[in-house]
């Protein structure tokens, strides 16, 4: 999974940069009556754009990666973005030594056409030095638009760019809330400090996880997340499950760094739930994609269910009727209707164990 998304990473880098150096080619070059001394047609300039595309694609990609570690992520971003530009630079410089290299051996060994297409002119024409400061505008611009969509999520970003839920509509959406057991004891013996960077750990683990399950992330709350999809897409494969004992296997492999700096393992419990509700961008000077339903509410008070009950996880009914039990990794265990607080009527209750976990 962690390969398919990052291959995913780089042809968008890949796709991104080919377009911003077509443009950058296409203003330099398209209006002027002769070409280039290096081009012998417009395909050579068409060609020039894919190359630069795939080699500061991949040179973004790789400084992408390279920030993902911990020890780089926990610096201020200023930092992160001034090293994707310097990595970013380097790799031009270096690629531009590589053409004056090409350039002497061709003359040495007399290869004219190459001559032609690496002349050393490229290095110390005004175009290459436009080309250096387009290469810093654009790794700005696509580091604003990274971590906007790290931020808001990238495809809540696409959403609002395409003005998609200015007008309010109704969905199916299926929504998991995750909660942290005994979370006031914890934060009272940890600190304010202590406890913010528990959750910080925490959640760190449960990103790959939403990520690999097709899941977005639609709002942290303090020591709780509330995990969103659309419900047919929910519901396939076990993801609205997957996530909450993937997570849990994410914290029980890592106990020990948790022991150590915390002195003990956090826990978590779940619910899920489905229904209609009406998504809309809602604010002005800071904008967000809601959602308005009583499905919301609903979820809540279920979640709220799980200590009085003894379960880690909690399903509704409407939900559980929706998923196939058959290929299912899960056991459901109906509970009963159950009268919610707040709710006028009983729902449907089920709790969730991995069937694996119930065979042992």
């Amino acid at each position: 999974m962690k390969a398919r998304r990052q291959a995913k990473k780089l042809l968008f880098a890949i796709m991104a940069w080919a377009a911003a150096m077509g443009a950058f080619v296409f203003f330099r070059y398209a209006q002027t009556p002769e070409l280039p001394q290096w081009a012998r047609g417009n395909a050579d300039l068409a060609t020039l754009a894919v190359y630069m595309g795939v080699i500061f694609g991949s040179l973004h990609w790789m400084s992408n990666l390279i920030t993902d570690f911990r020890i780089i992520n926990r610096l201020p971003y200023i930092f992160s973005v001034t090293f994707k530009g310097l990595f970013l630079l380097l790799g031009a410089i270096t690629l531009a030594y590589m053409i004056q290299y090409l350039n002497m051996w061709a003359i040495e060994h007399h290869m004219v056409p190459l001559r032609q297409m690496l002349t050393a002119q490229i290095l110390y024409s005004p175009s290459f030095q436009a080309l250096l400061i387009y290469l810093v505008v654009v790794r700005l611009g696509l580091a604003f638009i990274e971590q906007m969509a790290l931020l808001m999520g990238p495809r809540i970003l696409l959403n609002i760019g395409l003005g998609k839920y200015h007008k309010p509509r109704y969905e199916q959406r299926l929504f998991l809330f995750l909660d942290m057991v005994a979370s006031t004891s914890h934060a009272e013996a940890l600190g304010d400090y202590r406890f913010s960077r528990l959750i910080q750990d925490s959640f760190n683990l449960l990103s790959d996880t939403v990520t690999n399950n097709d899941a977005e992330i639609y709002r942290y709350m303090g020591d709780a997340v509330l995990i969103h999809w659309p419900l047919e897409t929910g519901i396939v494969h076990d993801r609205c499950m997957n996530i909450y004992f993937e997570f849990s296997q994410q914290l029980h492999w890592h106990r020990h760094y948790f022991e150590k700096h915390y002195g003990f393992v956090p826990e978590f419990k779940a619910a899920a739930h489905c229904g209609q509700v009406v998504a809309a961008v809602v604010g002005v000077h800071k904008q967000e994609i809601s959602f308005f339903s009583d499905v919301l509410n609903t979820l809540t008070r279920l979640q709220d269910q799980c200590n009085p009950l003894g379960q880690r996880m909690l399903i509704s009914g409407a939900l559980s009727g929706r998923l196939d039990n058959q290929e299912s990794q899960y056991k459901r265990t109906h509970l009963g209707p159950i009268k919610l607080k707040g709710k006028q009527h009983s729902i449907e209750v089920f709790a969730v164990s991995p069937k694996l976990a119930s065979a042992n």
